[in-house]
């Protein structure tokens, strides 16, 4: 039963990630070690379920591996130079073989539709071609690239056209030039460029690790590109290849439009839906834009803002509220958005007149507090009232008094707020009031 009701309550939580995904169109990029790996049909499946739930699915896959081992069979030592192959006649050749090897692994186990399996009924159309056009590398330090060559331009109208047709479109890192050359791609390239030329709403990179921290040995959970960028000068001698590529990927794609790019390890099972279903994910978000926005509250905001705050009043922590008050109230509320969900609020109630603002319903969503939310919620609030050139801040609270006096705020006589603002204390809950002064040239100072 306890099963029973954490797969009912995941499923139902997943629904508005079921409806914002669908009819959008998802690059995923994944290197010739993942195809290689004997746990792959595992990611087949969930492409699988992508593409029945109405993701319009983009495919890249590697090949880097499998050149090198033709390489091995043959004698010859694979030759790199700054991370990219130097691709000879005898490179060029085995990356042919390996791209269309690949290429017929991968369409083969789309086409399964065994019973008692996820593939049962799936009927995916595979469809590849000739989409991408490019260019060779040419010499760079002295040395010559042969015929590893870099993206030109995308054939996105082709792709588009195939994806209207509900096909799954699967893609080497092969490019081809207009005189009938045949290039070796970066597969990391070759999805970044599918993705901006789509104009996907999302890039996704199947990684061989995770991002982590150099500083905290953990995951990296999220970064803007600008954030990304310091990340990788700051720590880029520590950083792998296998995270540092990606990394450098996101960027160019979120400069580029890309809204969001998912960094996420292939070795964890269902990683993918783990990812784009789940609100926190379990990998590396890389997005143009910073995943929690914290914004003065408009009136779409209102059912996020009872919902967070219902619980605390059930418990007694926070006064009730009525509906109608904070429609009329609502652009004194904050409120911090992570992924369309309202996981922090707190109103900040001003009377000009007397120059005074009185701070209401701080609440942080359960599972994110410890993490400075509510932090970061004041010093918003503290930057409007210097805006609105408020003199005082006042806080009645009646269990985080503490926590306000931690930051300043001192205990005070009921009798120091101001007339204008007493309907806001309710006697029965016996709150406290707690008062801090703004200091206004002290905040002119730092911002002239």
């Amino acid at each position: 039963m306890i099963f029973q009701n954490e797969f009912i309550n995941w499923f139902r939580s997943s629904s508005p990630y079921i409806h914002a995904h669908r009819n959008k169109t998802f690059v995923v990029c994944f290197g010739g070690e993942a195809v290689l790996a004997e746990d792959f049909y595992h990611h087949v499946h969930d492409f699988a379920l992508l593409d029945s739930l109405g993701v319009r699915l983009v495919l890249v896959h590697g090949i880097r591996p499998q050149i090198d081992l033709r390489l091995a069979k043959l004698g010859v030592e694979p030759n790199y130079h700054h991370h990219l192959r130097v691709t000879d006649d005898t490179a060029l050749q085995c990356a042919k073989e390996a791209a269309g090897l690949v290429r017929v692994e991968i369409e083969a186990l789309l086409s399964m539709g065994l019973a008692n399996s996820p593939m049962a009924g799936a009927k995916i159309k595979v469809a590849s071609g000739n989409f991408v056009i490019a260019k060779p590398l040419g010499v760079i330090d002295g040395v010559d690239y042969g015929h590893t060559g870099e993206v030109r331009r995308i054939d996105s109208a082709a792709i588009h056209q195939l994806l209207d047709q509900d096909s799954v479109v699967l893609m080497s890192p092969v490019g081809y030039s207009p005189s009938g050359e045949v290039f070796n791609l970066s597969a990391e390239q070759v999805a970044t460029a599918v993705a901006i030329a789509l104009k996907a709403e999302k890039l996704i990179f199947l990684t061989e690790g995770k991002c982590i921290s150099p500083e905290t040995g953990e995951t990296v959970a999220q970064m803007t590109a600008e954030e990304a960028h310091t990340f990788l000068l700051q720590h880029n001698n520590s950083i792998p290849d296998t995270s540092r590529l990606p990394l450098l990927a996101a960027i160019q794609a979120c400069q580029a439009g890309v809204l969001r790019t998912h960094l996420v390890c292939r070795k964890q099972s269902g990683v993918l839906l783990l990812e784009l279903f789940t609100r926190d994910g379990v990998g590396t978000l890389v997005s143009s834009t910073p995943f929690e926005e914290l914004r003065t509250a408009a009136l779409n905001d209102i059912g996020g803002i009872l919902e967070l705050i219902r619980p605390l009043e059930q418990q007694g922590i926070l006064a009730k509220r009525a509906r109608e008050k904070i429609e009329t109230e609502i652009a004194d509320y904050i409120v911090l958005e992570r992924d369309g969900l309202i996981i922090a609020c707190m109103a900040l109630h001003a009377n000009r007149q007397c120059r005074v603002g009185v701070i209401a319903c701080l609440a942080v969503h359960p599972n994110y507090r410890g993490s400075a939310r509510g932090e970061r919620m004041l010093n918003f609030a503290y930057r409007k009232a210097w805006q609105m050139e408020l003199q005082r801040l006042l806080v009645l609270s009646t269990r985080t008094v503490q926590w306000f006096i931690e930051r300043g705020f001192a205990p005070t006589a009921l009798d120091n707020l101001p007339e204008a603002l007493k309907t806001l204390y309710n006697p029965e809950r016996n709150s406290k009031l707690l008062a801090k002064d703004i200091d206004l040239s002290r905040h002119h100072d730092k911002n002239s």
